[in-house]
Protein backbone atom coordinates (compact mmCIF):
# COMPACT_ATOMS: atom_id res chain seq x y z
CA UNK A 1 0.00 0.00 0.00
CA UNK A 2 1.39 3.36 -1.00
CA UNK A 3 0.39 6.48 0.86
CA UNK A 4 1.77 9.78 -0.43
CA UNK A 5 0.62 13.07 0.84
CA UNK A 6 1.11 15.43 3.57
CA UNK A 7 1.31 15.05 7.22
CA UNK A 8 -0.39 15.41 11.42
CA UNK A 9 -2.09 16.24 14.51
CA UNK A 10 -1.72 16.10 18.21
CA UNK A 11 -3.22 12.78 19.27
CA UNK A 12 -6.71 13.44 20.51
CA UNK A 13 -6.97 13.10 24.21
CA UNK A 14 -8.84 13.60 24.57
CA UNK A 15 2.47 0.69 -1.14
CA UNK A 16 3.36 0.01 -2.47
CA UNK A 17 5.34 -3.19 -1.99
CA UNK A 18 8.99 -2.82 -2.83
CA UNK A 19 12.24 -4.66 -2.40
CA UNK A 20 13.23 -4.35 1.27
CA UNK A 21 16.71 -3.45 0.12
CA UNK A 22 15.35 -0.25 -1.39
CA UNK A 23 14.86 1.10 2.11
CA UNK A 24 18.62 1.24 2.61
CA UNK A 25 19.04 4.15 0.27
CA UNK A 26 17.21 6.73 -1.71
CA UNK A 27 15.03 4.76 -4.10
CA UNK A 28 11.75 4.82 -2.21
CA UNK A 29 11.82 8.51 -1.32
CA UNK A 30 13.26 9.60 -4.65
CA UNK A 31 11.40 7.39 -7.11
CA UNK A 32 7.97 8.12 -5.69
CA UNK A 33 8.28 11.70 -4.60
CA UNK A 34 10.36 13.57 -7.16
CA UNK A 35 8.42 16.13 -9.14
CA UNK A 36 5.19 15.40 -7.26
CA UNK A 37 3.50 18.50 -5.95
CA UNK A 38 0.08 19.19 -4.55
CA UNK A 39 -2.17 21.91 -5.87
CA UNK A 40 -4.70 23.88 -3.90
CA UNK A 41 -7.88 25.40 -5.25
CA UNK A 42 -8.86 28.48 -3.32
CA UNK A 43 -12.05 30.47 -3.32
CA UNK A 44 -13.07 33.71 -1.69
CA UNK A 45 -14.69 32.86 1.63
CA UNK A 46 -16.96 35.24 3.46
CA UNK A 47 -19.26 35.09 6.42
CA UNK A 48 -22.73 36.52 5.81
CA UNK A 49 -21.32 38.48 2.89
CA UNK A 50 -18.43 39.96 4.87
CA UNK A 51 -14.85 38.70 4.84
CA UNK A 52 -13.83 37.18 8.16
CA UNK A 53 -11.32 39.52 9.85
CA UNK A 54 -8.28 37.79 11.32
CA UNK A 55 -5.39 38.97 13.46
CA UNK A 56 -2.32 36.85 12.80
CA UNK A 57 0.06 36.82 15.74
CA UNK A 58 3.57 35.90 14.69
CA UNK A 59 2.77 37.43 11.29
CA UNK A 60 6.37 37.75 10.12
CA UNK A 61 7.35 34.23 11.14
CA UNK A 62 7.44 31.40 8.61
CA UNK A 63 4.05 29.98 9.53
CA UNK A 64 2.40 33.32 10.21
CA UNK A 65 3.38 34.71 6.83
CA UNK A 66 2.25 31.50 5.12
CA UNK A 67 -1.16 31.85 6.76
CA UNK A 68 -1.44 35.44 5.54
CA UNK A 69 -0.69 34.35 1.98
CA UNK A 70 -3.36 31.64 2.17
CA UNK A 71 -5.81 34.02 3.84
CA UNK A 72 -5.29 36.58 1.09
CA UNK A 73 -6.16 33.98 -1.52
CA UNK A 74 -9.23 32.90 0.43
CA UNK A 75 -10.54 36.45 0.67
CA UNK A 76 -10.15 36.89 4.43
CA UNK A 77 -9.51 40.33 5.92
CA UNK A 78 -6.03 40.70 7.42
CA UNK A 79 -6.13 43.10 10.35
CA UNK A 80 -3.21 45.57 10.57
CA UNK A 81 -1.95 44.58 14.01
CA UNK A 82 0.04 41.66 15.36
CA UNK A 83 1.91 40.63 18.51
CA UNK A 84 5.65 40.18 18.50
CA UNK A 85 8.70 40.39 20.78
CA UNK A 86 9.49 43.65 22.57
CA UNK A 87 12.47 44.33 20.30
CA UNK A 88 10.10 44.48 17.30
CA UNK A 89 7.43 46.60 19.02
CA UNK A 90 6.46 49.66 17.00
CA UNK A 91 7.76 48.28 13.72
CA UNK A 92 5.50 48.04 10.70
CA UNK A 93 6.10 45.09 8.42
CA UNK A 94 4.69 44.27 5.02
CA UNK A 95 3.54 40.69 4.61
CA UNK A 96 2.27 39.80 1.14
CA UNK A 97 0.85 43.25 0.56
CA UNK A 98 -0.51 43.76 4.08
CA UNK A 99 1.02 46.43 6.30
CA UNK A 100 0.95 45.22 9.90
CA UNK A 101 2.13 46.99 13.03
CA UNK A 102 3.90 44.87 15.62
CA UNK A 103 2.94 45.34 19.29
CA UNK A 104 5.05 44.13 22.19
CA UNK A 105 4.02 42.27 25.36
CA UNK A 106 3.37 45.38 27.44
CA UNK A 107 0.51 46.61 25.25
CA UNK A 108 -1.05 43.35 24.15
CA UNK A 109 -4.24 43.45 26.18
CA UNK A 110 -5.21 47.03 25.41
CA UNK A 111 -4.46 46.56 21.71
CA UNK A 112 -6.44 43.34 21.48
CA UNK A 113 -9.43 44.73 23.39
CA UNK A 114 -9.51 47.83 21.18
CA UNK A 115 -9.26 45.75 18.01
CA UNK A 116 -11.99 43.39 19.17
CA UNK A 117 -14.29 46.36 19.85
CA UNK A 118 -13.68 47.57 16.31
CA UNK A 119 -14.00 44.11 14.71
CA UNK A 120 -16.40 42.06 16.87
CA UNK A 121 -16.39 39.19 14.36
CA UNK A 122 -12.59 38.87 14.35
CA UNK A 123 -10.69 35.66 15.00
CA UNK A 124 -7.09 35.52 16.22
CA UNK A 125 -4.65 33.11 14.56
CA UNK A 126 -1.72 32.23 16.80
CA UNK A 127 1.61 31.08 15.37
CA UNK A 128 3.97 32.52 17.94
CA UNK A 129 6.36 30.44 20.09
CA UNK A 130 5.79 27.48 22.45
CA UNK A 131 6.71 29.47 25.56
CA UNK A 132 3.83 31.87 24.91
CA UNK A 133 1.06 29.34 24.31
CA UNK A 134 -0.48 29.58 27.77
CA UNK A 135 0.05 33.32 28.23
CA UNK A 136 -1.52 34.08 24.86
CA UNK A 137 -4.47 31.78 25.48
CA UNK A 138 -5.02 33.48 28.86
CA UNK A 139 -5.10 36.83 27.10
CA UNK A 140 -7.53 35.74 24.37
CA UNK A 141 -9.81 34.27 27.00
CA UNK A 142 -9.73 37.38 29.21
CA UNK A 143 -10.65 39.59 26.27
CA UNK A 144 -13.16 37.02 25.01
CA UNK A 145 -11.86 36.82 21.44
CA UNK A 146 -12.13 33.53 19.52
CA UNK A 147 -8.87 32.05 18.29
CA UNK A 148 -7.18 29.34 16.24
CA UNK A 149 -4.06 28.04 17.98
CA UNK A 150 -1.54 26.36 15.72
CA UNK A 151 1.43 26.91 18.00
CA UNK A 152 2.89 23.81 19.61
CA UNK A 153 4.13 23.49 23.17
CA UNK A 154 2.96 24.93 26.45
CA UNK A 155 1.01 23.06 29.10
CA UNK A 156 -1.81 21.56 27.04
CA UNK A 157 -3.89 20.51 30.06
CA UNK A 158 -3.87 24.05 31.42
CA UNK A 159 -4.55 25.39 27.93
CA UNK A 160 -7.75 23.37 27.55
CA UNK A 161 -8.90 24.11 31.09
CA UNK A 162 -8.39 27.85 30.56
CA UNK A 163 -10.39 27.92 27.34
CA UNK A 164 -13.12 25.68 28.73
CA UNK A 165 -13.61 27.93 31.75
CA UNK A 166 -13.77 31.08 29.60
CA UNK A 167 -16.36 29.69 27.14
CA UNK A 168 -14.39 31.28 24.28
CA UNK A 169 -14.65 29.58 20.89
CA UNK A 170 -11.35 28.06 19.75
CA UNK A 171 -9.76 25.56 17.39
CA UNK A 172 -6.65 24.14 19.02
CA UNK A 173 -4.34 21.89 17.02
CA UNK A 174 -0.57 21.93 16.61
CA UNK A 175 -1.07 20.00 13.35
CA UNK A 176 -3.18 21.92 10.86
CA UNK A 177 -2.48 19.78 7.81
CA UNK A 178 -5.93 18.41 6.94
CA UNK A 179 -4.72 15.49 4.88
CA UNK A 180 -2.20 14.50 7.53
CA UNK A 181 -4.86 14.64 10.22
CA UNK A 182 -7.11 12.44 8.09
CA UNK A 183 -4.29 9.94 7.57
CA UNK A 184 -3.54 9.67 11.28
CA UNK A 185 -7.24 9.36 12.10
CA UNK A 186 -7.44 6.46 9.64
CA UNK A 187 -4.42 4.85 11.28
CA UNK A 188 -6.05 5.15 14.71
CA UNK A 189 -9.28 3.60 13.45
CA UNK A 190 -7.34 0.69 11.95
CA UNK A 191 -5.41 0.21 15.18
CA UNK A 192 -8.61 0.19 17.24
CA UNK A 193 -10.52 -2.18 14.96
CA UNK A 194 -7.71 -4.58 14.05
CA UNK A 195 -5.40 -4.82 17.07
CA UNK A 196 -2.56 -7.25 16.50
CA UNK A 197 -3.06 -7.40 12.73
CA UNK A 198 0.68 -6.90 12.21
CA UNK A 199 1.88 -9.03 15.12
CA UNK A 200 5.46 -10.14 14.62
CA UNK A 201 6.25 -7.49 12.03
CA UNK A 202 9.25 -5.25 12.61
CA UNK A 203 9.28 -1.51 11.95
CA UNK A 204 11.98 0.86 10.74
CA UNK A 205 11.27 4.60 10.68
CA UNK A 206 13.06 7.43 8.91
CA UNK A 207 12.12 11.08 9.19
CA UNK A 208 13.69 14.15 7.61
CA UNK A 209 13.07 17.74 8.66
CA UNK A 210 14.92 21.03 8.27
CA UNK A 211 18.23 21.17 10.12
CA UNK A 212 16.84 23.53 12.76
CA UNK A 213 14.41 20.92 14.07
CA UNK A 214 16.37 19.21 16.82
CA UNK A 215 13.62 17.09 18.35
CA UNK A 216 12.09 13.92 16.96
CA UNK A 217 8.99 14.29 14.83
CA UNK A 218 5.78 14.23 16.83
CA UNK A 219 4.05 12.99 13.70
CA UNK A 220 6.31 9.96 13.57
CA UNK A 221 5.69 9.23 17.24
CA UNK A 222 1.92 9.31 16.75
CA UNK A 223 2.02 6.98 13.74
CA UNK A 224 4.37 4.60 15.57
CA UNK A 225 1.90 4.48 18.44
CA UNK A 226 -0.75 3.20 16.04
CA UNK A 227 1.59 0.59 14.60
CA UNK A 228 2.35 -0.67 18.10
CA UNK A 229 -1.36 -1.16 18.73
CA UNK A 230 -1.39 -3.24 15.55
CA UNK A 231 1.18 -5.54 17.12
CA UNK A 232 4.32 -4.22 15.44
CA UNK A 233 7.64 -4.62 17.23
CA UNK A 234 9.64 -1.38 17.46
CA UNK A 235 12.76 -0.49 19.42
CA UNK A 236 11.88 3.23 19.59
CA UNK A 237 14.91 4.14 17.45
CA UNK A 238 13.80 6.66 14.84
CA UNK A 239 16.38 7.55 12.20
CA UNK A 240 16.49 11.34 12.16
CA UNK A 241 18.00 12.90 9.04
CA UNK A 242 19.07 16.51 9.46
CA UNK A 243 22.09 16.80 7.20
CA UNK A 244 21.12 18.78 4.05
CA UNK A 245 23.44 16.74 1.81
CA UNK A 246 21.83 13.47 2.92
CA UNK A 247 18.38 15.00 2.62
CA UNK A 248 18.97 15.81 -1.04
CA UNK A 249 20.94 12.73 -2.06
CA UNK A 250 19.37 9.99 0.06
CA UNK A 251 15.90 11.25 0.85
CA UNK A 252 15.13 13.21 -2.30
CA UNK A 253 14.18 16.52 -0.69
CA UNK A 254 14.14 19.29 -3.31
CA UNK A 255 16.85 21.81 -2.49
CA UNK A 256 14.42 24.72 -2.39
CA UNK A 257 12.62 23.01 0.53
CA UNK A 258 15.59 22.13 2.70
CA UNK A 259 14.61 24.94 5.04
CA UNK A 260 11.05 23.68 5.43
CA UNK A 261 9.96 20.08 4.88
CA UNK A 262 8.66 17.00 6.69
CA UNK A 263 9.38 13.61 5.11
CA UNK A 264 8.44 10.36 6.86
CA UNK A 265 8.92 6.73 5.90
CA UNK A 266 7.67 3.69 7.82
CA UNK A 267 8.97 0.31 6.65
CA UNK A 268 7.41 -2.88 7.98
CA UNK A 269 8.59 -6.42 7.30
CA UNK A 270 7.24 -9.83 8.25
CA UNK A 271 9.23 -12.15 10.52
CA UNK A 272 10.54 -14.18 7.56
CA UNK A 273 11.12 -11.03 5.44
CA UNK A 274 8.85 -12.30 2.64
CA UNK A 275 6.28 -9.52 3.05
CA UNK A 276 6.89 -5.80 3.43
CA UNK A 277 4.82 -2.63 3.65
CA UNK A 278 5.99 0.95 3.18
CA UNK A 279 4.03 4.00 4.28
CA UNK A 280 5.29 7.44 3.29
CA UNK A 281 4.03 10.99 3.75
CA UNK A 282 6.01 14.01 2.55
CA UNK A 283 5.47 17.71 2.98
CA UNK A 284 7.40 20.42 1.17
CA UNK A 285 6.93 23.92 2.48
CA UNK A 286 4.17 25.12 4.80
CA UNK A 287 1.19 25.71 2.52
CA UNK A 288 -0.66 22.58 3.69
CA UNK A 289 -0.67 23.89 7.26
CA UNK A 290 -1.62 27.40 6.19
CA UNK A 291 -4.55 26.18 4.10
CA UNK A 292 -5.74 24.03 6.99
CA UNK A 293 -5.55 27.05 9.27
CA UNK A 294 -7.77 29.06 6.92
CA UNK A 295 -10.29 26.21 6.91
CA UNK A 296 -10.18 26.20 10.72
CA UNK A 297 -10.91 29.96 10.77
CA UNK A 298 -13.90 29.59 8.45
CA UNK A 299 -15.16 26.61 10.43
CA UNK A 300 -14.90 28.55 13.70
CA UNK A 301 -16.66 31.59 12.24
CA UNK A 302 -19.65 29.38 11.35
CA UNK A 303 -19.75 27.87 14.83
CA UNK A 304 -19.74 31.33 16.39
CA UNK A 305 -22.55 32.53 14.11
CA UNK A 306 -24.67 29.49 14.89
CA UNK A 307 -24.01 29.90 18.63
CA UNK A 308 -22.90 26.28 18.85
CA UNK A 309 -22.94 24.79 22.33
CA UNK A 310 -19.52 23.23 21.90
CA UNK A 311 -16.72 25.79 22.20
CA UNK A 312 -13.40 23.95 21.85
CA UNK A 313 -12.61 22.17 18.57
CA UNK A 314 -9.73 20.45 16.84
CA UNK A 315 -8.87 19.61 13.24
CA UNK A 316 -10.86 16.38 13.37
CA UNK A 317 -13.94 18.52 13.96
CA UNK A 318 -13.00 20.67 10.99
CA UNK A 319 -12.63 17.58 8.80
CA UNK A 320 -15.95 16.13 9.94
CA UNK A 321 -17.76 19.32 8.98
CA UNK A 322 -16.96 18.50 5.36
CA UNK A 323 -17.07 22.07 4.03
CA UNK A 324 -13.37 22.50 3.31
CA UNK A 325 -12.13 24.25 0.19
Amino acid sequence: MWIQGAVLYEPLKPLYLSNPLSFNGSSFFTNHYQKRRSSVVVMSMTTKGTAVPIMVNGCNGKMGSSVILAANSAGLQILPKSFGPEKEAGNTVEVFGNEIKIHGPSERESVLASLYDEYPSMIVVDYTVPDLVNDNADLYCRVGVPFVMGTTGGDRDILYKTVDASKVYAVISPQMGKQVVAFLAAMEIMAEQFPGAFSGYSLHVKESHQAGKLDTSGTAKAVISCFKKLGVSFDDQIEMIRDPKEQVELVGVPEEYLSGHAFHLYYLSSPDKTVSFEFQHNVCGRSIYAEGTVDAVLFLAKKIQSKADKRIYNMIDVLREGNMR
